[in-house]
């Protein structure tokens, strides 16, 4: 399927979205759950990744249970206005006001609010796509994948200056990576959870879904940011989340 190019604009702005704050049972690691906000100097919005399903900020004990997460970690914290909606609601836009979705993989935390975005098209990597349903979490499958318009990679995508969509496969079979070029704050690099934390290479990248990949990957990654120079922005650090510029805040 064809990848629509944002020919002739670049990406201005960077906003950080919060959906919420998780804390994982092994080593007590205590998460933020990201989503990005990229919006092009011809007034474009893009979002990367919709966070957790909108009933874990009704009833996150439930849903949990339901999902088997509640064996892996606890909701700390997760409100409606943490949800997509209410995320886009701080810089004054909508759901209907995004032009494209980018998912970076198809876990619970990135996958979740999918359905309310089906009126763009989906980027995200044929890989995971061709899971019959979102990989989500362990073994639950709950969530089906909504009738879109889906843009499907299997190759890196320069999508227009400023914007590098990296495949870089290992934490799951599809995993996107991104190089941004902003007119101010220079090149940053979104590993998603190709990388969640600066001491995940070190530790080998326990429990990804191809360990050797994930290594590659992770490999791939550290050396385009020293050779760009560039911000780090990690899938789930943990010393980093709380001193992350936020919505309605952003890097431009």
């Amino acid at each position: 399927m064809t990848v629509t190019k944002f020919q002739g604009t670049s990406i201005t702005r960077l906003f950080v979205l919060d959906y919420g704050l998780f804390r994982v049972h092994a080593g007590g690691r205590v998460v933020g759950i990201p989503g990005f906000l990229l919006q092009t100097a011809d007034g474009r919005n893009i979002l990367i990744d919709t966070g957790f399903p909108a009933e874990y900020a009704d009833d996150a004990a439930t849903a949990s249970r339901r999902d088997g997460l509640d064996g892996f970690g606890q909701m700390l914290h997760l409100t409606r206005a943490n949800l997509p909606a209410g995320q886009l609601a701080l810089v004054g836009l909508t759901p209907a006001d995004i032009d494209l979705i980018i998912l970076t993989h198809g876990h619970i935390d990135h996958v979740g609010g999918l359905p309310g975005f089906a009126h763009a098209p989906i980027l995200m990597a044929a890989a995971e796509r061709q899971h019959p349903r979102p990989l989500y979490f362990g073994t639950a499958r709950p969530m089906a994948w909504p009738l879109a318009d889906y843009r499907l990679l299997d190759y890196d995508l320069s999508l227009c200056p400023g914007l590098d969509i990296m495949l870089c496969p290992g934490h799951a079979p599809g995993q996107l990576a991104f190089l941004l070029q902003l007119p101010e704050t220079g090149p940053v690099l979104i590993t998603s959870d190709a990388i969640s934390r600066p001491s995940e290479p070190s530790e080998g990248f326990a429990g990804s879904w191809d360990v050797a990949q994930a290594k590659a990957s992770g490999s791939r990654l550290l050396a385009l940011a020293d050779r760009h120079g560039a911000f780090i922005i990690w899938g789930h650090g943990p010393e980093q989340w709380p001193t992350l510029r936020k919505a309605p805040d952003c890097y431009s």
